[in-house]
Protein backbone atom coordinates (compact mmCIF):
# COMPACT_ATOMS: atom_id res chain seq x y z
CA UNK A 1 0.00 0.00 0.00
CA UNK A 2 1.51 3.97 -0.76
CA UNK A 3 1.72 5.88 2.19
CA UNK A 4 -1.25 7.49 3.40
CA UNK A 5 -1.81 11.01 5.45
CA UNK A 6 -2.97 10.44 8.84
CA UNK A 7 -5.61 12.82 9.96
CA UNK A 8 -5.27 13.88 14.01
CA UNK A 9 -8.59 14.28 15.99
CA UNK A 10 -7.46 15.57 19.17
CA UNK A 11 -10.21 16.51 21.06
CA UNK A 12 -12.56 13.47 22.81
CA UNK A 13 -14.92 11.43 20.65
CA UNK A 14 -18.37 9.88 22.38
CA UNK A 15 -19.00 6.49 20.23
CA UNK A 16 -22.84 5.33 20.70
CA UNK A 17 -21.49 2.88 23.22
CA UNK A 18 -21.40 5.79 25.50
CA UNK A 19 -17.68 5.01 25.50
CA UNK A 20 -15.09 8.22 25.23
CA UNK A 21 -12.34 8.54 23.48
CA UNK A 22 -9.79 10.82 24.13
CA UNK A 23 -9.17 11.19 20.35
CA UNK A 24 -8.73 9.08 17.63
CA UNK A 25 -6.64 9.37 14.07
CA UNK A 26 -7.38 8.04 10.79
CA UNK A 27 -5.95 7.12 7.58
CA UNK A 28 -6.51 8.47 4.26
CA UNK A 29 -5.49 8.23 0.80
CA UNK A 30 -6.37 11.76 -2.09
CA UNK A 31 -5.74 11.56 -5.28
CA UNK A 32 -5.81 14.67 -7.97
CA UNK A 33 -6.52 18.01 -6.95
CA UNK A 34 -9.44 20.65 -5.89
CA UNK A 35 -11.23 22.37 -8.66
CA UNK A 36 -11.54 25.87 -8.29
CA UNK A 37 -15.14 25.20 -6.74
CA UNK A 38 -14.39 22.21 -4.73
CA UNK A 39 -17.18 20.99 -6.44
CA UNK A 40 -15.10 17.57 -7.64
CA UNK A 41 -15.05 15.65 -4.59
CA UNK A 42 -15.59 11.66 -5.10
CA UNK A 43 -15.24 10.18 -1.91
CA UNK A 44 -14.86 6.11 -1.87
CA UNK A 45 -15.56 3.83 1.14
CA UNK A 46 -14.07 0.62 1.22
CA UNK A 47 -15.19 -2.84 2.40
CA UNK A 48 -14.55 -5.15 5.29
CA UNK A 49 -10.74 -6.06 4.58
CA UNK A 50 -9.54 -3.16 2.26
CA UNK A 51 -7.45 -0.16 2.81
CA UNK A 52 -7.49 3.74 1.58
CA UNK A 53 -5.37 2.98 -0.73
CA UNK A 54 -8.45 2.28 -3.63
CA UNK A 55 -6.22 2.39 -6.87
CA UNK A 56 -4.88 -1.03 -5.24
CA UNK A 57 -7.91 -2.50 -5.24
CA UNK A 58 -10.42 -1.19 -7.76
CA UNK A 59 -8.10 -0.33 -10.61
CA UNK A 60 -10.93 -0.95 -12.59
CA UNK A 61 -12.31 2.38 -11.77
CA UNK A 62 -10.13 4.49 -10.12
CA UNK A 63 -6.79 6.09 -11.81
CA UNK A 64 -5.52 7.76 -14.32
CA UNK A 65 -7.60 7.31 -17.82
CA UNK A 66 -10.34 5.57 -15.51
CA UNK A 67 -13.77 6.76 -14.72
CA UNK A 68 -12.32 8.57 -11.67
CA UNK A 69 -9.18 10.00 -12.63
CA UNK A 70 -7.29 12.28 -10.19
CA UNK A 71 -6.59 14.56 -13.20
CA UNK A 72 -10.16 15.28 -13.23
CA UNK A 73 -11.61 14.44 -9.32
CA UNK A 74 -10.11 15.17 -5.75
CA UNK A 75 -10.45 11.71 -4.82
CA UNK A 76 -10.79 10.29 -1.29
CA UNK A 77 -10.84 7.69 0.55
CA UNK A 78 -10.18 6.74 4.45
CA UNK A 79 -9.04 3.43 6.32
CA UNK A 80 -12.01 3.18 8.35
CA UNK A 81 -11.27 2.84 12.09
CA UNK A 82 -10.28 -0.61 13.58
CA UNK A 83 -8.80 -1.65 10.96
CA UNK A 84 -5.14 -2.28 10.36
CA UNK A 85 -4.18 0.15 7.51
CA UNK A 86 -3.06 2.84 9.96
CA UNK A 87 -6.43 3.96 11.48
CA UNK A 88 -6.74 3.80 15.06
CA UNK A 89 -7.32 -0.11 16.06
CA UNK A 90 -6.73 -2.66 18.25
CA UNK A 91 -3.02 -2.81 17.39
CA UNK A 92 -2.93 0.87 18.22
CA UNK A 93 -1.39 2.18 21.67
CA UNK A 94 -4.07 3.07 24.02
CA UNK A 95 -3.69 6.94 25.01
CA UNK A 96 -1.42 8.02 27.24
CA UNK A 97 -0.17 4.41 27.14
CA UNK A 98 2.90 2.06 25.51
CA UNK A 99 0.52 -0.83 25.95
CA UNK A 100 -1.25 -1.86 22.85
CA UNK A 101 -5.52 -1.94 22.94
CA UNK A 102 -5.89 -5.85 22.06
CA UNK A 103 -9.20 -6.79 23.19
CA UNK A 104 -9.82 -3.79 25.10
CA UNK A 105 -10.43 -1.79 21.87
CA UNK A 106 -14.37 -0.15 21.96
CA UNK A 107 -16.42 -1.62 19.64
CA UNK A 108 -17.08 1.07 16.84
CA UNK A 109 -20.59 1.02 15.00
CA UNK A 110 -21.06 2.04 11.51
CA UNK A 111 -22.30 5.20 12.24
CA UNK A 112 -19.67 6.22 14.63
CA UNK A 113 -16.79 5.61 11.59
CA UNK A 114 -19.28 8.19 9.61
CA UNK A 115 -19.15 10.87 12.27
CA UNK A 116 -15.67 10.47 12.03
CA UNK A 117 -15.05 11.14 8.33
CA UNK A 118 -17.26 14.22 9.14
CA UNK A 119 -14.36 15.77 11.05
CA UNK A 120 -12.16 14.77 8.29
CA UNK A 121 -14.02 16.27 5.65
CA UNK A 122 -14.09 19.74 7.73
CA UNK A 123 -10.33 19.70 8.37
CA UNK A 124 -10.20 19.03 4.49
CA UNK A 125 -12.30 21.92 3.56
CA UNK A 126 -14.37 20.18 1.63
CA UNK A 127 -18.79 21.20 1.59
CA UNK A 128 -20.78 19.54 -0.42
CA UNK A 129 -19.22 16.03 -2.01
CA UNK A 130 -19.75 16.16 -5.88
CA UNK A 131 -20.19 11.64 -5.68
CA UNK A 132 -20.24 8.98 -2.77
CA UNK A 133 -19.62 5.22 -3.78
CA UNK A 134 -18.63 2.41 -2.13
CA UNK A 135 -19.86 -1.88 -1.98
CA UNK A 136 -20.67 -3.52 1.07
CA UNK A 137 -19.51 -2.52 4.15
CA UNK A 138 -18.32 0.70 2.08
CA UNK A 139 -21.86 1.18 1.26
CA UNK A 140 -23.15 1.13 4.75
CA UNK A 141 -21.37 3.93 5.22
CA UNK A 142 -22.25 5.79 2.23
CA UNK A 143 -26.00 5.45 3.62
CA UNK A 144 -25.51 6.04 6.65
CA UNK A 145 -23.77 9.26 6.26
CA UNK A 146 -26.50 10.56 3.35
CA UNK A 147 -28.94 10.08 6.18
CA UNK A 148 -27.07 11.92 9.28
CA UNK A 149 -25.96 15.23 6.92
CA UNK A 150 -28.64 14.88 3.87
CA UNK A 151 -26.81 17.90 1.63
CA UNK A 152 -23.25 16.47 2.69
CA UNK A 153 -23.64 14.47 -1.37
CA UNK A 154 -24.92 15.36 -4.67
CA UNK A 155 -24.77 12.27 -5.71
CA UNK A 156 -24.28 8.72 -4.23
CA UNK A 157 -23.80 5.15 -5.07
CA UNK A 158 -24.04 2.16 -2.55
CA UNK A 159 -23.37 -0.88 -4.76
CA UNK A 160 -24.21 -4.21 -3.25
CA UNK A 161 -25.43 -2.93 0.33
CA UNK A 162 -28.11 -2.78 2.68
CA UNK A 163 -30.16 -0.47 5.00
CA UNK A 164 -29.45 -2.66 7.98
CA UNK A 165 -27.04 -6.26 8.31
CA UNK A 166 -29.26 -8.99 7.79
CA UNK A 167 -29.76 -11.78 10.24
CA UNK A 168 -28.10 -13.84 7.25
CA UNK A 169 -25.21 -11.49 7.34
CA UNK A 170 -24.96 -11.16 10.83
CA UNK A 171 -25.04 -15.41 11.37
CA UNK A 172 -21.51 -15.57 8.81
CA UNK A 173 -20.29 -13.06 10.78
CA UNK A 174 -20.99 -14.77 14.21
CA UNK A 175 -19.78 -17.93 12.62
CA UNK A 176 -16.09 -15.93 11.74
CA UNK A 177 -15.92 -14.64 15.01
CA UNK A 178 -16.52 -18.02 16.25
CA UNK A 179 -13.83 -19.65 14.45
CA UNK A 180 -11.46 -16.20 16.02
CA UNK A 181 -12.43 -16.95 19.76
CA UNK A 182 -11.94 -20.51 19.63
CA UNK A 183 -8.30 -20.21 18.67
CA UNK A 184 -6.39 -21.00 21.85
CA UNK A 185 -4.07 -18.09 21.34
CA UNK A 186 -7.24 -16.10 20.78
CA UNK A 187 -7.05 -14.62 24.71
CA UNK A 188 -3.25 -13.26 24.37
CA UNK A 189 -2.56 -9.96 23.62
CA UNK A 190 0.02 -10.84 20.63
CA UNK A 191 -0.39 -9.26 17.43
CA UNK A 192 -0.88 -13.08 16.06
CA UNK A 193 -3.64 -14.05 18.43
CA UNK A 194 -6.68 -15.48 16.76
CA UNK A 195 -4.70 -16.16 13.22
CA UNK A 196 -5.33 -19.42 12.86
CA UNK A 197 -9.04 -18.86 13.76
CA UNK A 198 -9.17 -15.93 11.63
CA UNK A 199 -7.82 -17.93 8.22
CA UNK A 200 -11.10 -20.43 8.98
CA UNK A 201 -13.45 -17.30 9.23
CA UNK A 202 -11.99 -16.20 6.02
CA UNK A 203 -12.82 -19.39 4.30
CA UNK A 204 -16.86 -19.11 5.84
CA UNK A 205 -16.61 -15.71 4.61
CA UNK A 206 -14.88 -17.04 0.86
CA UNK A 207 -18.70 -19.25 0.51
CA UNK A 208 -20.18 -15.81 1.51
CA UNK A 209 -18.36 -13.77 -0.88
CA UNK A 210 -18.89 -16.04 -4.17
CA UNK A 211 -21.65 -18.36 -5.86
CA UNK A 212 -22.19 -21.76 -6.56
CA UNK A 213 -21.53 -20.89 -9.99
CA UNK A 214 -17.89 -19.43 -9.20
CA UNK A 215 -16.63 -22.46 -7.85
CA UNK A 216 -18.62 -24.66 -10.44
CA UNK A 217 -16.27 -22.78 -13.20
CA UNK A 218 -13.17 -21.97 -11.91
CA UNK A 219 -12.06 -25.03 -8.45
CA UNK A 220 -13.82 -28.13 -9.94
CA UNK A 221 -11.42 -30.81 -10.19
CA UNK A 222 -10.52 -32.30 -13.51
CA UNK A 223 -9.84 -35.96 -14.91
CA UNK A 224 -8.83 -38.23 -13.91
CA UNK A 225 -11.08 -36.92 -10.95
CA UNK A 226 -8.53 -38.74 -8.25
CA UNK A 227 -9.88 -38.56 -4.45
CA UNK A 228 -8.13 -35.59 -2.92
CA UNK A 229 -6.98 -33.55 -2.50
CA UNK A 230 -9.56 -31.38 -4.14
CA UNK A 231 -8.88 -28.23 -5.63
CA UNK A 232 -11.61 -26.22 -3.87
CA UNK A 233 -9.83 -27.43 0.18
CA UNK A 234 -6.83 -25.84 -1.45
CA UNK A 235 -8.55 -22.68 -2.80
CA UNK A 236 -9.58 -22.04 0.36
CA UNK A 237 -6.68 -22.73 2.69
CA UNK A 238 -4.90 -20.81 -0.01
CA UNK A 239 -7.41 -17.34 0.84
CA UNK A 240 -7.17 -17.96 4.40
CA UNK A 241 -3.59 -18.03 4.26
CA UNK A 242 -3.02 -14.86 1.86
CA UNK A 243 -5.52 -13.36 4.64
CA UNK A 244 -3.05 -13.78 7.40
CA UNK A 245 -0.30 -12.20 5.62
CA UNK A 246 -2.33 -8.62 5.63
CA UNK A 247 -4.59 -8.46 7.98
CA UNK A 248 -5.39 -9.70 12.09
CA UNK A 249 -7.85 -11.08 14.11
CA UNK A 250 -8.14 -8.08 16.54
CA UNK A 251 -9.57 -6.02 13.30
CA UNK A 252 -11.32 -8.79 11.62
CA UNK A 253 -13.55 -9.86 15.08
CA UNK A 254 -14.00 -5.71 15.61
CA UNK A 255 -14.90 -4.99 11.95
CA UNK A 256 -17.27 -8.02 11.35
CA UNK A 257 -18.95 -6.26 14.44
CA UNK A 258 -18.78 -3.04 13.43
CA UNK A 259 -21.05 -4.41 10.12
CA UNK A 260 -23.82 -6.11 12.18
CA UNK A 261 -24.39 -2.81 14.28
CA UNK A 262 -25.63 -1.52 11.08
CA UNK A 263 -29.34 -0.48 10.91
CA UNK A 264 -29.98 3.14 9.25
CA UNK A 265 -33.60 2.88 11.27
CA UNK A 266 -31.60 3.08 15.00
CA UNK A 267 -32.94 5.67 17.42
CA UNK A 268 -34.80 7.19 14.15
CA UNK A 269 -38.37 6.24 13.47
CA UNK A 270 -37.82 3.72 10.90
CA UNK A 271 -35.42 2.52 8.37
CA UNK A 272 -37.96 3.30 5.39
CA UNK A 273 -38.33 7.06 7.02
CA UNK A 274 -34.71 7.53 7.53
CA UNK A 275 -34.00 6.59 4.04
CA UNK A 276 -36.79 9.02 2.53
CA UNK A 277 -34.70 11.38 4.17
CA UNK A 278 -31.75 11.04 1.38
CA UNK A 279 -31.36 14.04 -0.84
CA UNK A 280 -28.68 12.90 -2.84
CA UNK A 281 -29.47 11.56 -6.31
CA UNK A 282 -28.81 8.08 -5.97
CA UNK A 283 -27.92 4.83 -8.01
CA UNK A 284 -28.21 1.56 -6.23
CA UNK A 285 -26.43 -1.04 -7.84
CA UNK A 286 -27.10 -5.13 -7.01
CA UNK A 287 -25.55 -7.87 -7.72
CA UNK A 288 -28.19 -10.69 -9.26
CA UNK A 289 -25.79 -13.92 -7.95
CA UNK A 290 -24.84 -11.75 -4.75
CA UNK A 291 -26.21 -14.31 -1.47
CA UNK A 292 -24.65 -12.14 1.04
CA UNK A 293 -26.33 -9.05 -0.18
CA UNK A 294 -29.34 -10.03 -2.06
CA UNK A 295 -30.75 -8.30 -4.67
CA UNK A 296 -34.20 -7.85 -2.59
CA UNK A 297 -31.93 -5.25 -0.20
CA UNK A 298 -30.70 -3.52 -2.76
CA UNK A 299 -34.48 -3.06 -4.31
CA UNK A 300 -35.56 -2.12 -1.02
CA UNK A 301 -33.23 0.81 -1.17
CA UNK A 302 -34.57 1.99 -4.53
CA UNK A 303 -38.15 1.67 -2.96
CA UNK A 304 -37.62 4.22 -0.24
CA UNK A 305 -34.75 6.50 -1.55
CA UNK A 306 -36.57 9.67 -2.96
CA UNK A 307 -36.13 9.18 -6.41
CA UNK A 308 -33.67 6.36 -6.81
CA UNK A 309 -32.43 3.91 -9.85
CA UNK A 310 -31.43 0.76 -9.26
CA UNK A 311 -29.39 -1.29 -11.73
CA UNK A 312 -29.06 -4.94 -11.78
CA UNK A 313 -25.58 -6.30 -12.73
CA UNK A 314 -25.39 -10.36 -13.66
CA UNK A 315 -21.97 -11.45 -12.63
CA UNK A 316 -20.32 -14.82 -12.00
CA UNK A 317 -18.93 -13.60 -8.79
CA UNK A 318 -21.63 -13.09 -6.65
CA UNK A 319 -21.15 -10.35 -3.75
CA UNK A 320 -17.42 -10.12 -5.40
CA UNK A 321 -18.77 -8.57 -8.19
CA UNK A 322 -18.64 -5.11 -6.94
CA UNK A 323 -15.06 -5.21 -7.15
CA UNK A 324 -14.61 -6.92 -10.51
CA UNK A 325 -17.42 -6.05 -12.79
CA UNK A 326 -15.92 -2.35 -13.34
CA UNK A 327 -16.69 -2.59 -16.87
CA UNK A 328 -20.58 -2.22 -16.51
CA UNK A 329 -20.57 -0.63 -12.69
CA UNK A 330 -18.98 1.74 -15.14
CA UNK A 331 -21.54 2.09 -17.98
CA UNK A 332 -24.53 1.94 -15.23
CA UNK A 333 -22.63 5.55 -13.52
CA UNK A 334 -22.22 6.87 -16.96
CA UNK A 335 -25.81 6.45 -18.05
CA UNK A 336 -26.97 7.88 -14.18
CA UNK A 337 -24.79 10.92 -14.42
CA UNK A 338 -26.21 14.05 -15.81
CA UNK A 339 -22.97 15.00 -17.16
CA UNK A 340 -21.15 11.28 -17.95
CA UNK A 341 -16.93 10.85 -16.73
CA UNK A 342 -15.95 10.69 -20.48
CA UNK A 343 -12.77 8.47 -19.65
CA UNK A 344 -9.54 9.35 -22.02
CA UNK A 345 -9.81 7.18 -25.08
CA UNK A 346 -7.26 4.85 -25.33
CA UNK A 347 -5.76 3.06 -28.03
CA UNK A 348 -7.07 -0.41 -28.25
CA UNK A 349 -4.63 -2.73 -28.50
CA UNK A 350 -4.64 -5.45 -31.22
CA UNK A 351 -6.81 -8.98 -30.18
CA UNK A 352 -3.82 -10.84 -29.91
CA UNK A 353 -2.24 -8.45 -26.87
CA UNK A 354 -5.58 -8.02 -25.28
CA UNK A 355 -5.91 -11.75 -24.42
CA UNK A 356 -2.15 -12.31 -23.44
Amino acid sequence: MSDHTLFQHRAPFVLESGVTLPGFHLAYHTYGTFDPSINNVVWIFHALTANSDVVSWWPGLVGDAKLFDPARHFIVCVNMPGSCYGSVGPLEKKPGSEDLYYHDFPQLTIRDMVRMYQHLRQALGIGRIHIGIGGSMGGQQLLEWAIDEPDAFEYIIPIATNAWHSAWGKAFNASQRWCIESDASWQSNSPEAGMHGMKIARSIALLSYRHYQTYDLLQSDEPPYEVGPYKAGSYQQYQGEKLAKRFNAFSYHRLSASMDSHHVGRNRQDAATALQGITARTLVIGIETDILFPLTEQEYLAKHIPGARLSVINSLYGHDGFLLEFEEIEKDINRFLDKPVQPAVLPVPPKALRQA
